[in-house]
Protein backbone atom coordinates (compact mmCIF):
# COMPACT_ATOMS: atom_id res chain seq x y z
CA UNK A 1 0.00 0.00 0.00
CA UNK A 2 1.16 3.72 -0.89
CA UNK A 3 -0.01 6.84 0.48
CA UNK A 4 -0.35 9.84 -1.90
CA UNK A 5 -1.06 13.17 0.17
CA UNK A 6 -4.06 14.90 -1.36
CA UNK A 7 -6.14 17.98 -1.02
CA UNK A 8 -9.33 15.79 -0.37
CA UNK A 9 -8.25 14.80 2.55
CA UNK A 10 -11.00 16.30 5.44
CA UNK A 11 -13.26 17.71 2.73
CA UNK A 12 -17.00 17.08 3.33
CA UNK A 13 -19.04 15.77 0.52
CA UNK A 14 -22.72 14.06 -0.26
CA UNK A 15 -22.24 10.43 -0.89
CA UNK A 16 -24.78 10.58 -3.81
CA UNK A 17 -23.31 14.11 -5.18
CA UNK A 18 -19.40 12.26 -4.75
CA UNK A 19 -20.89 9.53 -6.66
CA UNK A 20 -21.80 11.33 -9.68
CA UNK A 21 -19.09 12.50 -9.98
CA UNK A 22 -16.53 10.01 -9.78
CA UNK A 23 -18.89 6.98 -11.86
CA UNK A 24 -17.84 8.85 -14.89
CA UNK A 25 -14.17 9.29 -14.06
CA UNK A 26 -14.13 5.36 -14.50
CA UNK A 27 -14.29 5.33 -10.40
CA UNK A 28 -16.55 2.58 -8.41
CA UNK A 29 -17.78 1.95 -4.72
CA UNK A 30 -15.40 -0.67 -3.97
CA UNK A 31 -16.62 -3.81 -2.09
CA UNK A 32 -15.02 -3.28 1.14
CA UNK A 33 -17.88 -0.82 2.63
CA UNK A 34 -19.61 -1.07 5.92
CA UNK A 35 -22.53 1.69 7.19
CA UNK A 36 -19.77 4.08 8.51
CA UNK A 37 -16.96 3.63 5.79
CA UNK A 38 -16.17 3.00 2.53
CA UNK A 39 -13.99 3.98 -1.02
CA UNK A 40 -14.43 4.39 -4.48
CA UNK A 41 -11.57 2.49 -6.51
CA UNK A 42 -10.36 3.25 -9.70
CA UNK A 43 -8.97 0.24 -11.68
CA UNK A 44 -5.51 1.32 -12.69
CA UNK A 45 -4.65 -2.24 -14.44
CA UNK A 46 -5.02 -6.16 -14.03
CA UNK A 47 -0.99 -7.20 -14.20
CA UNK A 48 -0.60 -10.28 -12.11
CA UNK A 49 -3.79 -9.48 -9.89
CA UNK A 50 -5.69 -5.77 -9.24
CA UNK A 51 -3.78 -2.38 -9.14
CA UNK A 52 -6.26 0.33 -7.60
CA UNK A 53 -5.49 3.33 -6.63
CA UNK A 54 -8.58 3.49 -3.75
CA UNK A 55 -10.28 6.84 -2.36
CA UNK A 56 -11.52 5.52 1.45
CA UNK A 57 -14.28 8.14 3.09
CA UNK A 58 -16.21 7.74 6.29
CA UNK A 59 -19.80 8.52 6.97
CA UNK A 60 -19.74 11.93 9.12
CA UNK A 61 -23.77 12.34 8.89
CA UNK A 62 -25.80 9.43 8.09
CA UNK A 63 -25.29 6.06 7.26
CA UNK A 64 -24.11 5.20 3.87
CA UNK A 65 -27.31 3.19 2.68
CA UNK A 66 -29.39 6.24 3.30
CA UNK A 67 -30.25 9.32 1.59
CA UNK A 68 -28.17 12.77 2.54
CA UNK A 69 -25.41 10.76 3.69
CA UNK A 70 -22.06 13.09 4.31
CA UNK A 71 -18.71 12.18 4.27
CA UNK A 72 -15.28 12.92 4.98
CA UNK A 73 -12.60 11.86 2.64
CA UNK A 74 -9.58 10.23 3.87
CA UNK A 75 -5.74 9.74 2.35
CA UNK A 76 -6.13 7.81 -0.93
CA UNK A 77 -3.58 5.10 -1.58
CA UNK A 78 -2.76 2.78 -4.12
CA UNK A 79 -3.39 -1.23 -3.45
CA UNK A 80 -2.27 -4.10 -5.28
CA UNK A 81 -4.10 -7.47 -4.87
CA UNK A 82 -2.44 -10.61 -6.65
CA UNK A 83 -4.16 -13.56 -6.89
CA UNK A 84 -3.17 -17.30 -7.44
CA UNK A 85 -3.70 -18.64 -11.31
CA UNK A 86 -6.11 -21.47 -11.77
CA UNK A 87 -8.35 -23.35 -9.21
CA UNK A 88 -9.02 -21.68 -5.20
CA UNK A 89 -8.45 -25.25 -3.38
CA UNK A 90 -10.17 -23.47 -0.76
CA UNK A 91 -13.22 -22.59 -2.65
CA UNK A 92 -16.62 -24.48 -1.48
CA UNK A 93 -18.98 -25.57 -3.74
CA UNK A 94 -22.83 -25.77 -3.57
CA UNK A 95 -24.90 -23.22 -4.99
CA UNK A 96 -25.40 -20.72 -2.12
CA UNK A 97 -21.76 -20.33 -1.29
CA UNK A 98 -20.73 -20.11 -4.96
CA UNK A 99 -23.35 -17.15 -5.25
CA UNK A 100 -21.11 -15.57 -2.40
CA UNK A 101 -17.67 -17.30 -2.88
CA UNK A 102 -16.86 -16.72 -6.98
CA UNK A 103 -13.99 -15.34 -7.18
CA UNK A 104 -10.22 -16.69 -5.19
CA UNK A 105 -8.61 -15.74 -2.15
CA UNK A 106 -5.88 -13.20 -2.70
CA UNK A 107 -2.16 -14.67 -2.89
CA UNK A 108 -0.94 -11.45 -1.22
CA UNK A 109 -3.66 -8.98 -0.16
CA UNK A 110 -0.95 -6.26 0.17
CA UNK A 111 1.48 -7.14 -2.46
CA UNK A 112 4.01 -4.71 -3.70
CA UNK A 113 2.54 -2.12 -5.63
CA UNK A 114 4.05 -1.97 -9.59
CA UNK A 115 6.71 1.18 -9.58
CA UNK A 116 5.49 2.17 -12.99
CA UNK A 117 1.60 2.66 -11.85
CA UNK A 118 2.79 4.76 -9.21
CA UNK A 119 3.09 8.20 -11.30
CA UNK A 120 -0.28 7.17 -12.49
CA UNK A 121 -1.98 7.19 -9.22
CA UNK A 122 -0.59 10.46 -8.27
CA UNK A 123 -1.91 12.01 -11.14
CA UNK A 124 -5.26 10.30 -11.10
CA UNK A 125 -5.62 11.66 -7.34
CA UNK A 126 -4.59 15.25 -8.80
CA UNK A 127 -7.91 14.28 -11.71
CA UNK A 128 -10.00 13.71 -8.75
CA UNK A 129 -8.98 16.88 -7.09
CA UNK A 130 -9.66 18.87 -9.34
CA UNK A 131 -12.83 17.35 -10.33
CA UNK A 132 -14.15 17.60 -6.95
CA UNK A 133 -12.49 20.86 -5.47
CA UNK A 134 -11.54 23.42 -8.19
Amino acid sequence: MIEIQSELEGKHFDLFKLEQLLKPLGYSIGGNWDYDHGTFDYKIDDEVGYQFLRLPFKAIDGQLDSKGCTVMMQRPFLLSHKYQRGIDDHAEIGNASASFNQFQEPVDKDASFPEKYIEVGRSLVREVESALLH
